[in-house]
């Protein structure tokens, strides 16, 4: 079921971001489509129970003692959002929100037009809306001007996850959950390629969004931009998404992937002369490419 009766709960996940989580849960109480419930995964140092008790009557507040990381944070949100008897699951991470109150029912739109399992709004700069803070390859050319894609009205077999993407329960029956393995970064990735392995449709809707920081100096393009390798902030993320794009490229054979990271990674790393980058890089890979290194994170 799409349109206004469909029953929508949110799985959102949130660590020690008491601010952001206020303007998350804002922009869900704003919006004119209804959301049945919204089941919040805190895993934090400190919990937001002053922030959720002023949020909203209609909010499953879910402590973690642990630290599930992004994807296990997800995944803990996800069964509560279903166990709900929710039919639409509309992902939320806090450091993002929905841009204006129809973003859902927009999406809700979309879905039903188009006949979508998954259905994704634009992910909008925090700090420059006019911007994406994740490009798009359109013709062939990467792209994260809002304003080339806005016109288009709905983008076929585009979708970023996780941040606002609205999925029918049923996806998570076919492919399953987020896989906490990863911690952080790359759950996505893997996600997204059990959706096209399912043969599930999915697309993305160009005239709502929702705001999200931006990553873009993480990414470092070199040839003219033919490459861009992706090189987070802090060492433990490093590693995480090293280890996780090691892993993935093993999975599902991506011979472009695996070739983009061993010509990139490295030359990102000589021409800056990082070679304990370099180092860093090929332990955490190489661990992910032979399915080792997982674990929980250091001090948990």
């Amino acid at each position: 079921m799409t349109g206004a009766q469909a029953k929508v709960a949110v799985a959102a996940v949130t660590f020690d971001r008491p601010g952001e989580l206020a303007l998350l849960l804002e922009g869900l109480a704003a919006q004119t489509a209804p959301i049945h419930s919204i089941a919040l995964v805190d895993s934090g140092t400190v919990p937001a129970t002053d922030v959720v008790a002023s949020g909203g009557s209609n909010i499953n507040y879910l402590r973690s003692e642990a630290n599930l990381g992004g994807a296990g944070g997800f995944a803990f949100a996800i069964l509560a959002a279903i166990a709900s008897g929710a039919e639409w699951v509309w992902m939320m991470d806090d450091d993002g929100h929905p841009e204006d109150e129809h973003c859902l029912a927009e999406l809700l739109k979309a879905a039903d037009e188009h006949e979508l399992d998954v259905v994704s709004p634009l992910v909008a700069a925090t700090g420059d809306p006019g911007r994406l803070s994740f490009n798009f390859r359109l013709k062939g050319l990467i792209t994260n001007e809002r304003a080339r894609l806005e016109p288009l009205g709905y983008l076929p077999n585009m979708v970023h996850f996780f941040n606002g993407a609205l999925i029918r329960t049923s996806v998570f029956s076919t492919v399953g959950l987020p896989d906490m393995k990863f911690f952080i970064r790359g759950d996505e990735v893997d996600f997204l390629s059990r959706v096209r392995k399912a043969g599930m449709k999915y697309g993305t809707v160009t005239t709502v969004a929702v705001r999200h920081p931006a990553s873009w100096s993480e990414m470092k393009p070199i040839f003219r931009g033919f490459l861009t390798p992706v090189v987070p902030e802090g060492e433990y993320k490093r590693f995480c998404y090293f280890r996780n794009r090691g892993y993935l490229t093993r999975k599902y054979r991506n011979l472009r992937w695996f070739s983009a990271d061993i010509v990139g990674f490295p030359y990102h790393f000589l021409t800056t002369g990082n070679l304990r980058g370099l180092a860093a890089w090929f332990s955490a890979y190489s661990k992910g490419f032979r399915g080792t290194g997982f674990g929980p994170p250091p001090g948990a």
